[in-house]
């Protein structure tokens, strides 16, 4: 029998804060720089979910020694480039297949690297194009995959970022350890924050990064162990937020601050901010605040007509906001979407219509008119977290059911536990 979360409204306090778990995207790149690095690193407040296992797991496969002391995790970095034979698995993680398989091919000897059927399933092209022309023997265009390592040479390469930021990223991390300076030239990147968000942490480790509109350059380094602190995670924090704006109270987000991350997907607070809600920055974090509900089909919340190309992941919290404003909010720059854990597109304007709001979907848009949701509506969530996490919004105002709740373990485990500091009522079965 297929496990359900029952989600329905409750009686939120006024004023609530939450502790949201460490950024996935920046534990994977901070474990992996560590790995590469000379001598032991700290990594406090890391994440710890399945994404950030199987990269902890597939670490380890290759030598590195991480070990878990209170809230920090010690990482004995390799002091370069990984040596085979060796087996990886990546599972669903794209931040792990992405980002491994460039360091792997910079390292030496064989490497079999496979990962779940949902990853498999997902682009790699660009990566093992950009390899291949830096000399890698890689065998397969997907997963499973063997890179027979010998080193990159660095050099000029085009790399296409169109349908992810990830392909890019990998590169850049592979590329502290090629023979010679890479350098990367590319169009609009979906998801560019990303890119600037690698760079940022790749100084942390001593990495000479050189980024403008087009282009990033990297020189050869050996990278030194740090004292790193991961921020809260924007993209888990983006359904409080959304929460608050549409209970109209008031959550505060301590260590997580709109002027000083770089996680690209905390502009969805502007887009709540631009429907009505209001924002301020204080000494302890983020503070959102809603406008007062006027029922359940709405408030004073408003519709926008928003470009989320920069931020896609975040694009279905906005959309499971949008049938509570009063006026149709349409969300853009969307493409890249469809080939992510699931065709999230199709998938949050399917699970939309199931609630009886009438949305239209275009190749790269989403249009979401105001209605009030039916409720208790059964909703799929497709295998995918993010689904799963931001429908759980639908719930504060109708109750509304989530079939297999579990895909939140990706990468916030302790999301429905959370998720009742909202005021929410959450059933677990």
């Amino acid at each position: 029998m297929t496990a359900i979360a029952r989600v329905a409204p409750g009686r939120p306090a006024r004023r609530w804060r939450v502790e949201v778990p460490g950024s996935k995207s920046l534990t994977n790149r901070a474990l992996l720089l560590a790995a590469i690095a000379h001598g032991t690193s700290r990594l406090a407040n890391a994440l710890v979910a399945d994404d950030t296992v199987v990269m902890r797991d597939a670490l380890s496969a290759l030598g590195v020694e991480i070990t878990q002391v209170d809230s920090e995790l010690l990482v004995s970095g390799l002091g370069g480039p990984p040596r085979g034979p060796a087996e990886v698995f990546c599972g669903m993680a794209g931040t792990v297949g992405r980002f491994l398989v460039p360091v792997l091919a910079a390292g030496e000897g064989h490497f079999h690297v496979d990962a779940h059927l949902q990853l498999r399933r997902r682009p790699l092209g660009p990566v093992l194009d950009a390899l291949r022309a830096q000399g890698a023997q890689i065998t397969g265009d997907a997963f499973p995959l063997d890179v027979h390592a010998h080193g990159l040479a660095g050099g000029a390469l085009s790399v296409d970022t169109g349908l992810s930021s990830q392909f890019l990223s990998g590169l850049m991390l592979a590329a502290v350890l090629a023979r010679a300076p890479t350098s990367f030239t590319f169009e609009a990147a979906v998801s560019r924050p990303y890119i600037d968000l690698t760079a940022a942490v790749m100084g942390a480790f001593g990495a000479t990064v050189h980024l403008s509109e087009r282009s990033v350059s990297v020189e050869p380094t050996t990278l030194r162990a740090g004292n790193y602190a991961v921020e809260p995670d924007a993209s888990t924090a983006s359904y409080f937020l959304a929460s608050a704006a549409l209970s109209g109270t008031e959550v505060t987000l301590p260590r997580l601050h709109r002027e000083r991350t770089g996680q690209g997907d905390i502009v969805l607070a502007d887009h709540l901010a631009a429907m009505g809600a209001t924002l301020e920055d204080t000494a302890e974090g983020l503070a959102l605040r809603g406008p007062e509900p006027l029922g359940a089909t709405g408030g004073r919340l408003r519709g926008v007509h928003v470009d989320m190309a920069a931020a896609s992941d975040v694009f279905m919290t906005l959309a499971c906001v949008a049938p509570f404003a009063d006026s149709p909010t349409t969300i853009e720059g969307l493409a890249n979407v469809r080939v992510k854990e699931s065709d999230r597109l199709a998938a949050t304007a399917e699970n939309l219509r199931r609630l009886g709001i009438h949305v239209q979907e275009g190749a790269d848009t989403l249009t979401v008119h105001p209605g009030c949701p039916r409720s208790d509506v059964r909703l799929p969530t497709y295998g995918d977290h993010r689904i799963a996490m931001a429908f759980a919004l639908i719930g504060a105002r109708v109750p509304v059911d989530l079939e297999a709740p579990e895909v939140v373990e990706k990468t916030c485990p302790s999301f429905w536990e959370l998720w009742r500091g909202t005021g929410a009522e959450v059933t677990l079965w």
